[in-house]
């Protein structure tokens, strides 16, 4: 599910679960272990990358749609763990965004450090809200840091997966490369920071990613992942989910 290499002080872990680099409890859990084990096994960066052309279709419904009660809240505490393992890493971390990134797969890329995305007739966005998912305040606010609020909330309320070119325009990107650059040009950005004075680099960014640990707190202070569930098992949002479930079965089939 996960290819990890290390070259000069960069750790590239990439998503390696086809067809869609989909997010199930396993994967989850190997990129957290692979994400916080980093600085632990000597690397000073980390480099977060797909297979070409897909970088992740995010969650894995059909699987997580067949969990309980139990199991869903248990994945649902598990994937913002994930978040949080990124998002509070003590190493600079980069998204090789090679090719589509929906949903939980852009919400891995929006809380690393930068992001680098393929050019081309790749989407990336926020589209829970299209599969009956509301989105929750987490991940909204790490959005609106990113594009700033009128776009955070046009891209969320309509659930919309835009354009390399536009994810760029409004920042949700910071770069577009050719896919069989992508990686290289994530990677050239991380060295550029791990080129600079590392105590001045280190504090600085402390400084300027503290807000988004305070994102995490009052998430866990508000009970957002209880809501979630509630929301999860609302029979709106599991006829939505269901008929995403079925669409995906027909394509495969």
């Amino acid at each position: 599910m996960l290819e990890i290499s290390e070259c000069d002080g960069i750790r590239e872990i990439k998503l390696d679960r086809p067809p869609a680099n989909a997010l199930n409890r396993e994967l989850i859990a190997r990129l957290v272990e692979a994400i916080e084990g980093a600085a632990g096994a000597g690397a000073r960066a980390v480099l977060l990358s797909g297979r070409p052309g897909m970088f992740s279709g995010g969650l894995d419904v059909p699987e997580l749609i067949r969990l309980d009660r139990a199991e869903i809240t248990q994945a649902w505490h598990d994937f913002y763990s994930c978040l949080k393992a990124i998002a509070s890493s003590p190493l600079p971390v980069a998204a090789a965004i090679t090719g589509h990134s929906a949903a939980g797969g852009a919400v891995l890329a929006l809380f690393c450090d930068l992001r680098v995305m393929a050019e081309g007739e790749f989407r990336i966005g926020f589209n829970e809200v299209s599969v009956g998912i509301p989105m929750p305040p987490l991940i909204y606010r790490a959005a609106s840091r990113l594009v700033g609020w009128r776009q955070a909330e046009r891209l969320c309320v309509g659930g919309l997966l835009v354009s390399a070119a536009e994810a760029e325009r409004i920042s949700l990107v910071d770069e577009l490369a050719p896919l069989d650059a992508v990686v290289a040009r994530a990677r050239a950005r991380l060295e550029a920071l791990l080129a600079l004075p590392p105590l001045a680099m280190g504090e600085t960014r402390k400084i300027t990613r503290a807000e988004i640990t305070v994102l995490f707190n009052q998430a866990e202070e508000a009970g957002e992942i209880d809501r979630v569930i509630e929301h999860w098992f609302s029979a709106e949002t599991q006829q939505a989910l269901n008929a995403l479930v079925a669409r995906l079965t027909a394509k495969r089939g």
